[in-house]
């Protein structure tokens, strides 16, 4: 919770930010910056506070989620983009350590693509898994930890 509202954080992996450049035709035209647009409409629609954070760099990412242990968060959304979702122990260590639930979420579907990126370091430990729903898993997802506060229960507010 975060100054009474649910709170979401979604965080994008590598090449995240070529999204709607790169491979159009596996990921779709839409960039990053209409996800974010969308996705702070919806959290505004539900009177809910959403955060976006992006990054090339794997401890970045690591150093946001651990943040999020204490800045009020409620549900995460993970894209780990092909670049961290079949490597990264590291992120996975982190999600692990804050015990904030988490949606891993894929724009394609690793499963129908080559045998290495079937593998997911998140699969096992993720609340759910959407993939494979383009864009729009972002608003599932979303969704999801919106309305189901048995698997996404509300946090404490922050200390201020």
């Amino acid at each position: 919770m975060l100054d009474g509202k649910r709170s979401i954080l979604v965080i994008n992996g590598p090449n995240l930010n070529l999204l709607g450049i790169r491979e159009p035709h596996i990921y779709g035209p839409e960039t990053l910056d209409d996800v974010i647009a969308a996705g702070k409409q919806q959290a505004q629609a539900s009177s809910a506070h959403i955060d976006f954070f992006q990054s090339n760099w794997e401890g970045a990412v690591v150093d946001r989620i651990q943040a999020a242990r204490t800045d009020g968060t409620d549900g995460i959304v993970l894209n780990p983009a092909g670049g961290w979702t079949h490597y990264s122990v590291a992120i996975r260590d982190a999600l692990l350590g804050v015990s904030i639930p988490f949606i891993e979420l894929h724009v394609a579907n690793i499963h129908a693509r080559e045998e290495w990126r079937h593998h997911s370091y998140f699969q096992d430990k993720a609340t759910c898994i959407i993939m494979g729903c383009g864009v729009k898993g972002y608003e599932y997802a979303i969704d999801m930890i919106l309305k189901n506060e048995k698997k996404f229960p509300a946090k404490a507010e922050p200390a201020k």
